[in-house]
C-alpha cells in the first residue's frame, strides 16, 4: 500500500497558570523532540499567531505543524505509545493539564512551490523566517472536486505571483481519522517581506471562479495568520527557558534526556542523545549561553575517556566574563559505549561525520570552534579540512596529522591486555578494565602528577570504557593521513601540546608549519597528553586568547 503523506496540525493555548518558561521547555525540549525522532516525521515547526487582534482574537496563540511521510503511522505504534500516560513524565502530565490542545490530521491533496523554494529545516537559523496563512475550509461534499480544480488551475497560479510567496499546499481530513465530514486545510507560506494585501493578492481573490467557490462550495472558512517561532529538532537544544527560575528539571522515563534549569544548577544544561544515520548513539551535554544563536564550541575527546576531561578547563574558561557568550557542547565520542553503530571500519571520516551530525541535530550551520585532544584533535582537524564551511576555527591538542606506523601494533597489544583481563561491569558488559587503564593514564600524565586525584579519577574513567566500543573505535587511530589536505587549509587553527607529551611538541611544531594559512603552536608546560586535565587554567588561557584573536 502506497504511503499517504500528510500533516499533523496541533493548536495549543496555555492557561494563565502555566509559566511561559515551563511551557517552552516542555514543548521544545521534551514533547516535540520525541516526535521528530520518529522516522516518519520529516520535520516539525512551532508558529505563533500574529492575528490575535483581528480574525484570531480569542483563538489559540500557538500552532505546531509536522510533515509526516505516511499518516497511517499516526494511528499505530510507536507514535500512539507517545500519547499514553505510561510514557509521559509527571512533568509532562502536569504541564499538559494546563494547556488546551487541538489536534487534527490531514492527507496531502496538492502542493506547488516557488522555483527557489528551500524547506525551512534546510535553511540556516538566521535565515529561517516564515509567514503562514492557514484556511480551514468546510466544503459541500459534491463540490470537493471543483475546489481542488480551482486551487490547482487558478488560485495557486495567482498566489504564486504575490511577492514573497514560497509554497501553497492543500490538505483534506486524513482518511485514518474516520471523520464524519471532510475538512480542507490550505497552508500558504510567504517570506516576511511579502505582498499580502497588495494588488497581486487582491487579484487572487477577485476572480469570478473565486466568487463562485466561496458562494457555492465553501460553507465555512476559518483563516489564521502565523509567524515562525521555532524549528523542532530530534536533539533538545533550547537553553533559554532553563534560565528562568520557573523552569522545572526533566528526567525522561527512558533516562536519555535530562535538563538542569537555573533553579537547580548554576549552569543550566541539557543532556540527551543523538543517533547517527548508522545507529551510533552520541550522548551530549549542551550548556552556556541561553541565546539560541550564540556561537557554539564543540569539544571532542580522546579515545577511552568521557567528557569529564573538559570539566576543570570549562570551570576555568567560564570564569572569564567574555566567555559567557558561548554555548558549549561536550559529547561521548563513538566508542565510549558499545552503541557504536554499523559503520565498519570506524575511521577518521566517520568521526568527522559524527561532528557534522551533531551540528545538524542542533541546527548549528557553523561552529565557532571545534576543540579536540588526541583522537579528538585529529577529528576536529579533519573536520575543518574537509568541511570548512561548517567550522570557523579549530584547536587541536596533542595529536598527529598521520597515524604513526607503530600505532596498529601498539594498540593491538593494548587491546590484548584488556581482553585478557576480561573485566565486566555489574550488568555483565565487557569493560576495558584496570590494567590497561593504569598503563594508559601512566603514559598520558606527566610523572609529577602520577598518583594524584585526577590521575586516579581518570584511571577509573578509562577502566569503565566499553571493551567493544574500544575494539571498534581504535581502528580510527591505526590508519589516517591528512598531511596533504593541510596545505590547502583556510580555517583558522591553533595547535596545543603538553610540554611533557613525548615527541609530540616537536611533531606538532611541524604540523603548525604545514597548515595552509599557518597556525600557532602553544606548549603547555608541566602537562602530558591531556593538558586540559593537568593544567586546566593554562589551557583555558591559551584557548581564550585564541578565540579572542578571531573576534
Amino acid at each position: 500500500m502506497a504511503a499517504t503523506p500528510g500533516l499533523l496540525y496541533v493548536t495549543m493555548a496555555p492557561h494563565a497558570s502555566l509559566p511561559a518558561a515551563q511551557f517552552d521547555d516542555w514543548w521544545n525540549n521534551e514533547h516535540a523532540p520525541l516526535r521528530v525522532r520518529l522516522p516518519f516525521f520529516a520535520n516539525g515547526f512551532r508558529y505563533r499567531a500574529s492575528d490575535l487582534d483581528g480574525s484570531g482574537k480569542g483563538l489559540p496563540e500557538w500552532l505546531a505543524i509536522y510533515d509526516v511521510t505516511d499518516t497511517t503511522e499516526l494511528v499505530k505504534e510507536p507514535y500512539t505509545t507517545l500519547r499514553t500516560d505510561r510514557v509521559k513524565t509527571q512533568r509532562e502530565k502536569d504541564t499538559m493539564k494546563q494547556i488546551t490542545v487541538g489536534r487534527l490530521l490531514y492527507d496531502l491533496v496538492a502542493s506547488q512551490q516557488a522555483p527557489a523554494f528551500t524547506p525551512l529545516e534546510a535553511i540556516s537559523p538566521e535565515s529561517a523566517h516564515n509567514v503562514l496563512v492557514v484556511l480551514r475550509l468546510t466544503v459541500h461534499p459534491h463540490k470537493r472536486q471543483e475546489l481542488q480544480r480551482w486551487y490547482a488551475d487558478e488560485h495557486i497560479p495567482l498566489l504564486a505571483k504575490i511577492p514573497g510567496w514560497r509554497r501553497t499546499r492543500l490538505f483534506q481530513t486524513a482518511a485514518v481519522e474516520r471523520a464524519p465530514a471532510t475538512e480542507y486545510l490550505a497552508v500558504h507560506e510567504y517570506s516576511p517581506a511579502n505582498g499580502l494585501g497588495g494588488p497581486e493578492w487582491t487579484a487572487s481573490v477577485s476572480t469570478p471562479w473565486y466568487a463562485s467557490i466561496m458562494r457555492d462550495a465553501v460553507t465555512h472558512v476559518a483563516p489564521r495568520t502565523y509567524t515562525l517561532h521555532y524549528i523542532f529538532s530530534p536533539a533538545p537544544r533550547d537553553l533559554a527557558p532553563l534560565a528562568s527560575p520557573s523552569a522545572l528539571p526533566l528526567t525522561s522515563l527512558d533516562g536519555l534526556t535530562t535538563t538542569q534549569p537555573a533553579s537547580t544548577s548554576p549552569s543550566p544544561s541539557i543532556t540527551s542523545t543523538i543517533t547517527t544515520p548508522d545507529g551510533a548513539q552520541l550522548r551530549y551535554t549542551l550548556r552556556g549561553s541561553p541565546d539560541a544563536d550564540a556561537p557554539l564550541l564543540l569539544l571532542s575527546n580522546a579515545i577511552l575517556v568521557d567528557p569529564s576531561i573538559w570539566s576543570a578547563f570549562l570551570s576555568a574558561f567560564l570564569t572569564h566574563p567574555s566567555h559567557a557568550q558561548y554555548r558549549i557542547l561536550t559529547y561521548h565520542t563513538r566508542g565510549r559505549t558499545a552503541l557504536v553503530g554499523t559503520a565498519r571500519p570506524i575511521t577518521l571520516a566517520v568521526l568527522s561525520a559524527d561532528v557534522l551530525c551533531i551540528l545538524d541535530a542542533l541546527r548549528v550551520p557553523r561552529a565557532a570552534a571545534l576543540l579536540g585532544v588526541s583522537l579528538g584533535g585529529a577529528t576536529v582537524l579533519a573536520t575543518a579540512l574537509r568541511c570548512p564551511a561548517r567550522v570557523a576555527a579549530f584547536v587541536a591538542a596533542d595529536t598527529n596529522a598521520v597515524a604513526p606506523a607503530t600505532n596498529r601494533r601498539s594498540w593491538a597489544e593494548r587491546l590484548g591486555v584488556a581482553e585478557r583481563e576480561a573485566a565486566v561491569s555489574s550488568t555483565g558488559e565487557a569493560l576495558v578494565g584496570a590494567q590497561l587503564a593504569e598503563m594508559t593514564v601512566q603514559r598520558w600524565f606527566a610523572p609529577r602528577n602520577h598518583g594524584g586525584a585526577e590521575y586516579a579519577r581518570l584511571r577509573g574513567v578509562v577502566a569503565a570504557n566499553s571493551l567493544e566500543g574500544f575494539r571498534r573505535s581504535v581502528e580510527a587511530l591505526c590508519e589516517y593521513d591528512v598531511r596533504e589536505e593541510m596545505g590547502g587549509c583556510q580555517v583558522r587553527g591553533l595547535f596545543v601540546v603538553g610540554g611533557e607529551d613525548g615527541v609530540l611538541p616537536e611533531t606538532m611544531k611541524e604540523m603548525a608549519g604545514g597548515l595552509g594559512n599557518g597556525a600557532g603552536l602553544e606548549v603547555v608546560p608541566g602537562a602530558g597528553h591531556l593538558p586540559m586535565v593537568e593544567e586546566p587554567e593554562a589551557f583555558a588561557r591559551v584557548v581564550g586568547a585564541f578565540l579572542a584573536g578571531g573576534e
